[in-house]
């Protein structure tokens, strides 16, 4: 990504800054004709109530998309909408979505760093209402800019805001991809001139603002300085350390920050809300409408309670059935002492420094969130604070105790505008460190605005970059690193910590060798405690300490065709000005340069899973073997072969020395590329065709798994769509099989693409075996071929939920019919995997909803079927997630536990329903529809 030059380029009136904030954003500016300059706060107009707009000092990063018919018209208009928006964002969108929380999307924010699902995708609201018009991550980021940039341009019309100096803020711990995220929603908005900044190190500059006069008098050299960042969404802990300067003047250094934890305010709201949950109700679950207008009443609850002057109790009221019903509603009183010990205990407990986080599962899944798996805040710190122990040591630092201890601390973010979590943080800083000095206290700098501080630092910043104001030199807080083959694996230090932004690393000593004509993709790491490693230095990759990032790639093209072979090249790094990191290689006897992309794919779109080296691991098999299947191959699929398709499995067995079912996942590609160079072999008959199909699928699945899958998968897709040169059944079934074998490596459009022409004649066929009348379609119902099309139906998690929900319904008509009894356990198994509650390979916004599954769910148990994949399918859409909002109801899920019981399925099938877990290596395989490749895993 480049930067634009802000230097070269004319110089804006104003300098502005922005926090886009999990729960709230806010903008401050510097007019910079004004002599002295100053930050002042830019109040945001926005919708309050239907036609009253206005200026508040934040914007509420909530969005509401009315039902139709709900306002009148003009009700959520603007000054500057020359037609009316069909959403509203800020104070209004809060309040309205606290009545219709369906049509609400909160904390867009934290999905932005969601790996776990398809960031560009339209997900939000999180199973919103059904008529609502889902949104990206992305797309609900850019509406808040763009409202931010509609409002400044409608107040300075001749100084819009994208012709502005822009510092946009982001959490410290936000990685390469979010950060890139970030930088497309502002983009989206109309905002491409803009520059980031970490937001601990913006509260920090908001601090040296407000002290402009005398915050030379409060810091001395040697002293350390703790940030703690707790949001909405997010914590973030930053190290800076005061050093001196030249001429003895005092210099902020930023020397380590923490790993990314979704672990904030949000978090707060739902453990509340779940005490509360089990006083509403009798049996603690509440209906999911009813349990989100709890957690947005726990807001308010947790902020009055844990505020200054706050009440003794509040009353919660929540609208529904159930008991204790007042005006139709539950009813309960909450304390001030009954937060304060949920909240401070749960989340602030006293723990000992060497204590660590809990790696277990946070059981907060409710809005498909990665919740950081601890919810203490204060294990999470000392794992900080002790990692970093021995951070940037100098000669002007203390030595007389421990080198872990914080001098300083500044609190920044929402959470901390309760006294009484302050106060809890630093009892358990003083209880960690006065075992030197009983009287030890660190120092506390104010900040008055919590939620003001990182946009006015923001915009501070922007004034540092102009060569004004103080500098806090934050050079990269995290380690780069890219993996080398190698046993055991091992990694290069490409970027080490500590790079200043614009600097180019270059590791000309190392060369690299990378193939032509092909992808090649290399692995990266990431470390935020591993320090000290030079550029160019070998490492062993330490999965403790180093966290696997999308992996970079490229493809080298030549001038000439069909050439193959490699290039040596070199390897080159650059911070650039606004934060993201671009790496590219150049050849070494050569002109040519190429740009190393992220895999942004594989981090932002679950049905491509980033791979982590599991089937790398399993190792490679000699050269000689892979040689051997190549030519086995070619005798059967080459110009000249003599050797007969159907005996070919059992020849590369035999050569191989292995079944097939043991053939490592390396070996299978090689087999999968000598397949498609052979590729017109499969013309000569039918027969070829099928066994080449066959062998194909087989050595590819299940579409991901092995570095450059997705490419091997689109070289498929590429190859054979649409290209079934023999029409015997034989290879139609065969046809659909490959395509179920790598569905997980297919995009959503391939996918839909693939089933749109079944999904007429399934419907034919449903009519004809349901009514009697018309035509049965081109599938016979009981034959082959159609059963491996309900089986690739089932196998598409990426279709849309009406497509699924369509052919759910369709399945259970068919099911208990007699022509049905041939296929029946692959209808059973395409019901299950479709109304799964855990996605094989898509993501979470993927899974078809409870209210939908449920009644599946207790008709299939009517049904009687005496089937094991009835089982199976039973089991998969019972499954026990602890997501209210995919988990089926308690009372179902019991239920088919003990149909389950009653009809002799295996005991770990009940215990998944029942209690949840992990697949064991059989149903694995049960679940896909064959065994897995050595080394692969379905989470």
């Amino acid at each position: 990504m480049s930067q634009p030059d802000l230097e070269r380029s004319a110089p804006s009136r104003y300098v502005v800054g922005i926090d886009l904030g999990t729960t709230n954003s806010a903008v401050s500016y510097v007019d910079t004709e004004e002599s002295p300059w100053r930050v002042r706060t830019f109040a945001v107009p926005q919708l309050v109530a239907p036609g009253q707009v206005e200026a508040r000092e934040t914007l509420p990063s909530f969005h509401y998309q009315p039902a139709p018919g709900e306002l009148k018209a003009g009700a959520i208009r603007l000054p500057w909408s020359r037609e009316e928006p069909g959403h509203a964002v800020g104070v209004f969108a809060r309040d309205q979505g606290a009545l219709a929380p369906g049509r609400l999307v909160v904390s867009a924010k934290s999905w932005l760093s969601h790996s776990g699902v398809d960031r560009t995708a339209p997900l939000l609201p999180w199973h919103g209402a059904p008529d609502v018009d889902k949104l990206s991550p992305v797309e609900v980021s850019a509406r808040y800019l763009a409202h931010l940039r509609e409002a400044w341009d409608a107040r300075f019309p001749d100084d819009p805001l994208a012709q502005q100096d822009l510092v946009l803020t982001l959490p410290a711990s936000f990685d390469e991809v979010a950060r890139e995220l970030t930088v497309k929603a502002a983009a989206r908005a109309g905002l491409a001139r803009v520059v980031l900044i970490e937001e601990p190190q913006a509260a920090f500059y908001a601090w040296i603002d407000k002290h402009a006069a005398d915050w030379e008098r409060l810091v001395s050299p040697g002293q350390k300085i703790l940030v703690c960042d707790i949001g909405g969404g997010t914590s973030d802990f930053t190290l800076i350390r005061v050093r001196s300067g030249e001429g003895g003047k005092v210099q902020f250094h930023r020397v380590a920050v923490g790993e990314h934890l979704i672990l904030g305010g949000d978090n707060f709201d739902l453990a509340l809300a779940h005490h509360l949950e089990h006083r509403l109700t009798p049996d603690g679950r509440l209906e999911p409408r009813q349990w989100s207008v709890l957690v947005r009443q726990c807001q308010r609850i947790k902020e009055t309670l844990l505020g200054g002057d706050a009440p003794e109790r509040l009353v919660v009221h929540v609208a529904g059935g159930g008991t204790r019903l007042i005006g139709g509603g539950l009813r309960v009183e909450v304390t001030r002492d009954e937060v304060r010990d949920v909240l401070l205990d749960g989340f602030f407990p006293v723990v000992a420094l060497d204590d660590k986080p809990a790696s277990r599962r946070s059981g907060f899944q409710e809005f498909g969130l990665p919740y950081a798996p601890d919810p203490a805040v204060t294990r999470y710190l000392a794992a900080f604070l002790t990692a970093h122990r021995h951070v940037a040591i100098d000669d002007e630092t203390a030595t007389d105790h421990d080198p872990a201890r914080p001098d300083i601390v500044l609190f920044n973010g929402g959470v901390f505008e309760s006294r009484a979590i302050r106060q809890r943080l630093l009892d358990v800083l003083v209880g960690w460190f006065c075992h030197d000095d009983p009287h030890w206290r660190p120092v506390v700098l104010d900040n008055e605005r919590l939620d003001l501080a990182v946009a006015r630092g923001a915009a501070y910043y922007g004034m540092v970059r102009r060569g004004q104001g103080v500098r806090i030199a934050a050079g990269l807080a995290r380690t780069y690193y890219i993996g080398v083959e190698s046993q055991p694996p091992a990694a290069l230090c490409l970027v080490p910590a500590g790079v200043e932004p614009g600097h180019d690393v270059d590791l000309a000593e190392r060369k690299f060798d990378l193939r032509v004509s092909e992808p090649v993709e290399f692995p990266l790491y990431i470390s935020s405690v591993r320090l000290t490693d030079k550029p160019g230095a070998l490492v062993a990759v330490d999965r403790e300490q180093m966290t696997p990032l999308p992996p970079i790639r490229t493809v080298l093209r030549t001038a000439k065709k069909g050439e193959r072979g490699s290039v040596s090249v070199d390897l080159h790094a650059r911070l650039t000005e606004i934060g993201t990191l671009d790496l590219w290689c150049s050849e070494v006897e050569g002109r040519r340069s190429w740009r190393l992309q992220f895999d942004v794919r594989s981090a932002t779109q679950t049905d491509v899973a980033a791979h982590e080296s599991a089937a790398e691991r399993e190792g490679f098999v000699d050269e000689a073997i892979g040689n051997a299947c190549r030519c086995l191959i070619e005798n059967t699929f080459g110009p000249a072969a003599t050797d007969k398709p159907e005996g070919l499995v059992k020849r590369l067995a035999e050569a191989i020395g292995a079944n097939r079912n043991e053939w490592p996942t390396s070996l299978l590609r090689r087999i999968w590329e000598a397949l498609v160079e052979f590729e017109p072999g499969r013309r000569r008959s039918a027969i070829h065709e099928s066994r080449w199909l066959n062998l194909l699928g087989f050595a590819l699945r299940p579409g991901y798994g092995l570095a450059v899958d997705d490419w091997r998968v689109a070289e498929t897709w590429r190859r054979l769509q649409g290209n079934l040169v023999h029409a015997a059944a034989m290879c139609r079934a065969e046809w659909w099989i490959l395509w179920r074998r790598i569905a997980g490596g297919l995009t959503a459009g391939q996918q839909q693409a693939l089933a749109d022409p079944l999904l007429g004649p399934i419907r034919a066929m449903h009519h004809q075996v349901t009514t009697g009348r018309g035509k049965g379609g081109e599938f016979a119902a009981g034959s082959h071929e159609t059963a491996e099309v309900w089986r690739f139906l089932g196998s598409l998690e990426l279709l849309q939920a009406t497509t699924k929900i369509e052919l759910g319904g369709m399945l259970l008509d068919l099911l208990p019919r007699k022509k049905m009894d041939p296929v029946r356990p692959a209808m059973a198994w395409a019901l299950g995997r479709i109304g799964a509650r855990q996605p094989v390979y898509g993501p979470l916004n993927t899974v078809v909803p409870p209210d939908r599954v449920g009644p599946w769910l207790r008709k299939l148990m009517e049904l009687g079927l005496e089937d094991p994949s009835v089982c199976l399918a039973v089991m998969l859409m019972a499954r026990r997630t602890d997501d209210r909002y995919r988990d089926v109801s308690d009372k179902l899920r019991e239920a088919s536990a003990g149909w389950l019981a009653t009809r002799g399925a295996p005991a770990h099938f009940v215990e998944l329903v029942r209690q949840g877990g992990r697949l064991a290596d059989e149903e694995q395989g049960l679940i896909f529809g064959e065994s897995l490749p050595k080394g692969l895993r379905i989470l």
